[in-house]
């Protein structure tokens, strides 16, 4: 039985237009590009091409696999041409600088499309996000004739590109890898050598190049990553005037049989000698590879809003048809010899958890990407700065808390399918499994809650954490006389008060013993999220009080309005205070994590 997405137009231009006014601000060039009329245009020629061509080759790409023989590998059937469809049209320059053949639109519009393809084919997703996180770190990092050279062909999708971080004996602690970089004796260029494994789209059929951006130490490098540096690896050499030579990149060993995306090829590479340029200066590695990292980690949080998003829409579909039991206040359906289940309160319970955090999660991906075009592009030091501090808090929650919850909210969605879900022929099985893996790559999810408490917390002895606390207090002040939205705005404010007290005893108790704040950290993390969320809740439950009491729009508007104030309505009342049971397992400390010795496991 084939599973259905349809594109949550409505809601992306509610949260592009009515709470991030997207267009407001003409003084950063890619909002002054992004008018209602062009977003609006983008996001239905989006959508068409994805409900069209992309989604209907999902579970082909589950069923099929790719094949690997004799070094390469052949995509499932209809990939490659769905991917030449998406290429032709420009999809991969959506946000690309317009001097390299790119559209200049904002980041948060490509996210937003990001999120289509992701639902509607996590697996086929992988291969642009990839190739738009390769030309973030050659753009941010590269000579101009790198630039020259290789952006325009990953704008337009001619070639594509990776990133090889991890080894066979070394994972997050990069600092212990053996791949070298030998400089050619005729001084252009480096030979690397060494493995790289768990590589995303390392090798496949559906472009002339795969642009390898790897990590290696040169000879004589200090060790740890502090000896790390950067290189671009084509497959096939790279000439002066940008075409192609001889395959001078690395082979690839074999693919990974994996739990899911089964339609995205994870390669070992093998590097023999491979030709390689370097990328900045030596030794920066680490710090250029994290332009690629960060922008990765956003783009795989909103993987998984995507797949919690298909999985909802299938979950409703099935809700709505499948009769089962009677409703408990009296037959729903009396025509009928049993009501559908939609009307019993533990589905509803389920359906109405998953769309208030798809709802929420959409809000805060795209709010995080509506700043990161704001700290590259504002013209005013202090407002890049602020913006700069949001992304940074900002992206390990949206990696983290949106993949740990998209995962959770793939297996409620099965869950309202019963044993039907289980049954592979319902493909809702193939969201659970698919999703699994966005807590894994790109820095595990408890990576990310220790960069969080570790790293953000401290930064300018709290300015981070500061910053986002303004902004929720200066909404709260704004609201505070609204008596319309005091059931949104006190619940928050609840939430902020405890979410202070666990961040100041983190602090205090990480300085006197680090294991406290480690044993916190991801606890921590989703405490925060919540919070997030629920400050963005309230925004978007004062946008559409305002515009009912406006009286704007006509009936199918005013409906989308109050929908979305039953739904924050529940994320109040039955998610955010998930902040107070969160904040007593924090207030119990570490010790019981750490009291085993290690063997009495």
């Amino acid at each position: 039985m084939p599973t259905s997405y349809k594109a949550p137009i409505a809601d992306l231009k509610f949260v592009l237009h009515d709470l991030l006014e997207l267009g407001s601000d003409a003084s950063v060039a890619p909002f002054e590009r992004a008018t209602p009329e062009v977003t609006d245009a983008v996001l239905g020629e989006a959508a068409k091409l994805i409900e069209e061509v992309v989604a209907p080759i999902n579970q082909i790409g589950d069923s099929e696999g790719c094949r690997f023989e004799d070094g390469a590998v052949q995509m499932p059937t209809g990939f490659r041409e769905a991917y030449e469809q998406y290429s032709a049209a420009g999809w991969g320059g959506l946000t690309a600088e317009p001097e390299f053949g790119g559209q200049g639109l904002p980041y948060s519009v490509g996210l937003a499309v990001n999120e289509m393809i992701s639902a509607a084919n996590l697996a086929f997703a992988i291969t642009p996000e990839l190739t738009r996180g390769a030309y973030e770190a050659i753009f941010a990092h590269g000579t101009d004739d790198q630039r020259r050279r290789f952006l325009p062909r990953l704008v337009s999708g001619e070639w594509t590109g990776t990133m090889n971080l991890t080894e066979p004996h070394a994972g997050t602690d990069v600092g212990l890898l053996r791949t070298r970089a030998v400089p050619r004796e005729d001084g252009d260029g480096y030979l690397i050598t060494g493995t790289k494994i768990f590589i995303s789209a390392g090798e496949h059929d559906m472009s002339d190049n795969i642009v390898h951006l790897v990590l290696a130490r040169i000879d004589g490098a200090p060790e740890g990553v502090r000896g790390v540096s950067l290189f671009l690896v084509p497959k096939f050499h790279v000439n002066e005037d940008g075409s192609l030579g001889e395959r001078t990149g690395p082979d690839c060993g074999s693919i990974e049989d994996k739990m899911g995306i089964h339609g995205s090829p994870t390669c070992v590479m093998n590097y023999e000698d491979a030709i390689g340029e370097l990328v900045g200066e030596p030794h920066t590695g680490m710090r250029q590879m994290f332009t690629m990292m960060n922008a990765a980690r956003i783009g795989v949080g909103v993987q998984g809003l995507g797949v919690a998003e298909i999985a909802y829409q299938n979950a409703v579909a099935y809700a709505r048809e499948r009769p089962q039991g009677r409703s408990l206040s009296g037959p729903k359906a009396p025509e009928q010899a049993a009501d559908p289940i939609i009307v019993h309160p533990d589905v509803r319970k389920m359906l109405m958890t998953v769309r208030a955090f798809t709802e929420g999660a959409r809000a805060l991906a795209l709010w995080t990407g509506m700043h990161v075009d704001i700290a590259r592009y504002h013209p005013d030091e202090q407002q890049r700065q602020e913006a700069d501090d949001l992304v940074a808090l900002m992206t390990p929650m949206v990696k983290a808390y949106l993949t740990d919850t998209g995962y959770e909210c793939a297996n409620l969605a099965l869950q309202c399918f019963g044993g039907h879900g289980y049954i592979r022929e319902m493909g809702m099985e193939q969201f659970v499994r698919d999703a699994r893996i966005t807590q894994i790559y790109e820095g595990a999810n408890g990576i990310q809650a220790l960069d969080l408490v570790g790293r953000k917390l401290v930064v300018g002895e709290g300015r981070l954490v500061r910053g986002f606390l303004d902004r929720v207090s200066s909404f709260v002040a704004e609201q505070n006389t609204n008596a319309a939205l005091a059931e949104f705005v006190n619940p928050l404010v609840e939430s902020v008060g405890e979410l202070e007290q666990s961040t100041a005893l983190i602090m205090e108790r990480g300085m006197q013993d680090p294991d406290e704040a480690g044993a916190a950290s991801s606890d921590y993390l989703k405490m925060y999220s919540l919070v997030t969320l629920g400050y963005l809740w309230a925004r978007m439950a004062s946008v559409a009080r305002a515009q009912l009491d406006g009286g704007e729009g006509d009936a199918e508007r005013v409906a989308f309005m109050e929908r979305k104030l039953v739904t924050a309505r529940f994320f109040m009342g039955r998610v955010l205070p998930e902040v107070s049971a969160l904040a007593a397992k924090i207030e119990a400390g570490g010790e019981s994590i750490m009291a085993l010795d290690a063997d009495a496991f």
